[in-house]
């Protein structure tokens, strides 16, 4: 009797085991097929993710856009020692990450991509990233060289003139992309309604 109890008692303990075996590696899997998924979907002709450039982020990785696929992406060009429309921007995009769900949040990525890659090294970026409270994961901060800057300036119609050292005239757009590097909406002036905006995140995310 006391051997078939001790059996009993090991048989159940490997069932309870098996089960949270399982159900982590459900878990894990369906992780990884999302991920596989984004990645194994083919990319539009109108696509961000079709440009070769390569850039940096403030932590010093170097990725390419296609890197961003699976996600929503919130977009915006400015550089870091810029006094007036750049701080703007930043509260822009920070008050459109603060109206998206909870429970969406994990799927939008905000990212901001210098038009002053000579000023703002990796460095700095992850130095303004810390004095905007911006050190989540969900902001990336990214550099390019100065040609892969200006072609993808003109892709999301952003123009941006030097007029003095460390000082750049430029548009003030927001752009949204979709999971596949798609443009889905622009927002463009400082500080304007921005429900249309979220609106289309929300959509979007999954």
């Amino acid at each position: 009797m006391k051997k078939f109890i001790l059996a009993a008692t090991i048989i159940a303990s490997f069932t309870i085991i098996s089960c949270n075996n399982n159900s982590k590696k459900n878990t894990d899997t369906a992780e990884v097929k999302k991920k596989k998924k984004a990645e194994g979907e083919k990319i539009p002709e109108m696509s961000i993710y079709n440009l070769p450039s390569h850039w940096t982020t403030q932590n010093g990785e170097d990725i390419e856009l296609k890197t961003l696929q699976g996600n929503v992406v919130v977009m915006v060009m400015i550089y870091t020692t810029c006094k007036a429309a750049c701080p703007r921007l930043v509260a822009d995009m920070r008050n459109i990450e603060k109206q998206v769900p909870e429970e969406k949040k994990n799927d939008v990525q905000y990212v901001f991509v210098s038009i002053d890659p000579e000023t703002d090294t990796p460095e700095r970026l992850k130095a303004f990233a810390k004095e905007n409270e911006m050190e989540d994961d969900k902001w990336l901060f990214l550099r390019g060289t100065k040609e892969d800057t200006r072609e993808f300036a003109a892709v999301l119609a952003v123009s941006y003139k030097e007029i003095s050292p460390m000082d750049f005239s430029h548009s003030n757009i927001i752009s949204v992309f979709d999971q596949r590097g798609e443009m889905v909406l622009q927002q463009e002036g400082l500080g304007v309604d921005n429900k249309e905006t979220v609106a289309a995140i929300i959509d979007l995310a999954k």
